[in-house]
Order: C-alpha cells, then structure tokens, then sequence
C-alpha cells in the first residue's frame, strides 16, 4: 500500500470516528485505535498516543461550539475532573508495565460494555430543584430544548465522582477518553440530561487524556507521523458532529457506533488472547 493510500484512509477513518465520537459523547478513541491495530496493524500502545492526541484536538474543536449553543455545563466538568485527572495518571503509569495482549483484552472488554450501554434505550429523568451538594457547589443549570430552556440540577455526587476516578483510569490505561464511562456517571448516576452528559464529556475527554498524554510521550509512545494526519481526520470530524448535533438522528447513529465497537471489540479480544498483539 502507497504511503498517500495509507494516508487518506487513516484520514477517512478518524473523520468518521471523530463524527461518531463527538455525536454520541463516546469519544473517538473507542473506534479509532482498533482501528488503527486491526486494520492498519499499528503497535497497540502508538494507536492508544495517537487516540491521546486526537481525544484532546476533538474536545478542543467540540467543547467550544457545545458551549456556544448552552448544552456543556463547564462548572460540574471542572469539578469532576479532579477524579478523572488523578485516575489517567494511573492508569497511564499501568499501562507501561502490563503486557500488551493484556490490555488488548482490557480494551476489547471496555468495548463490550460500551456496546452494550450505547445498545440502551435511554429516557431523561425527571429533574427536581438543586438540593445538598449540588446546591452548595451550584451544579446545576439550564439547557435549550424545542419548548425553551428547560432546568437541571445534578445529584448522587459521591456516586458520580467515584465512577469519574474509574473512567480516568482507563482513559490513562487505554488510550481512549472513556466518554462511556463519563456518560455514564453524569447520565444515570447524577441524572443529569443526556445532552448536556454528553456534551460535558466531549469537554472532559479532552482535559483526563492531556493528563495522561505527558506519560505516553515519555515513554515513547507518541509517533508525530502518526498522530498529526490523525489529529486532523478526528478533531474535522468532531467539528462536524458538533454542527449536526441539534439535528441528527443520534439514537440512529448510537445503533451503528455500538455494532461497529462490539465486532472490534470481540477481535480485539481475540487477537489479544491469541498472543497476535
């Protein structure tokens, strides 16, 4: 394969996992390093830099244009990075000492359960004034909705907090910036609406994997060849979801980003187990 083949489907394949990522809060990474192993046959820990690098260039392009339009609640994502930055530091340290068909296998499994929970049906619950921490914190706001700006407020801190330490970790141990695990917390742990959990995570995913980033890049894991055509192809991808966000069929696109994800995730599995990675 031409080096200017190579180059234009790496740069199709990251608009594509940029749009997917930015569009349904998962973040790129979950579809670009199987991607960047399976397809292209890149080194698993080169594929999880470039993902680090590209996580952080798709939350630069997206947090901006979420914020714009009032969904990112920048003061609960700034909160809750305080766990999901002390947990990519030490899932970044672990990923250098654990053989790489383990984390081959570590990652496939974080894609099954991304499938599974992308796989879903989700219905916002019903929100009630701020209350306790929430309150003394001011983690609340409002987000624009077809009947005018609509109130929420989120609750459960601890509980959300706690699963941000978790998805810090595996940010820092896979490269990726676990959106699933943000969603997760913010959307069914701390009730708060689902595009405001999700434009909220494209803002974080950016700050747990710079966190991370610095360890990848001392240990030699950051490949500029690599990671700037991949840098691109994501961060246009995330500006165009950002655009389409308002008007695209997401729980359509969620279908298709979960099936994608599950068949990676079980080869990945696979090739991990085989001792193939």
């Amino acid at each position: 394969m031409s080096a200017i083949l190579l180059l234009s489907l790496i740069l199709t394949g990251s608009v594509a996992a940029g749009l997917l990522g930015s569009l349904t809060g998962l973040g790129g990474g979950a579809l670009l390093v199987p991607m960047l192993v399976l397809l292209f046959k890149f080194d698993i820990h080169h594929a999880m830099g470039a993902s680090l690098v590209s996580v952080v260039a798709t939350s630069s392009g997206a947090a901006i244009a979420f914020l714009r339009e009032g969904y990112s609640n920048i003061r609960i994502g700034i909160f809750l990075e305080m766990a999901t930055t002390l947990g990519a530091l030490c899932g970044a340290w672990a990923t250098h000492i654990l053989p790489t068909h383990i984390v081959a296998i570590i990652f496939g499994l974080v894609l099954l359960t991304s499938a599974a929970l992308g796989a879903r049906q989700h219905h916002d619950a019903e929100q009630s004034p701020p209350q306790g921490l929430a309150k003394r914190l001011r983690l609340f706001g409002t987000y624009p909705t077809r009947q005018g700006p609509s109130a929420y407020a989120a609750t459960h801190i601890a509980g959300g907090f706690s699963i941000m330490y978790c998805a810090g970790v595996l940010s820092g141990l896979l490269g990726i910036g676990s959106g699933v695990v943000k969603v997760l917390a913010m959307d069914r742990a701390m009730r708060l609406p689902f595009k405001v959990s999700t434009t909220t995570s494209n803002f974080m995913i950016g700050v747990t994997a710079a966190a991370s980033s610095g360890i990848y890049y001392r240990h030699g894991y950051l490949n500029p060849a690599l990671d700037f055509p991949v840098m691109l192809g994501v961060l246009a991808g995330a500006l165009l979801g950002a655009r389409l966000l308002s008007r695209a069929p997401v729980r359509a696109l969620r279908i298709l980003f979960t099936v994608v994800i599950a068949v990676m995730a079980v080869e990945m599995i696979y090739q991990g187990a085989a001792g193939r990675l």
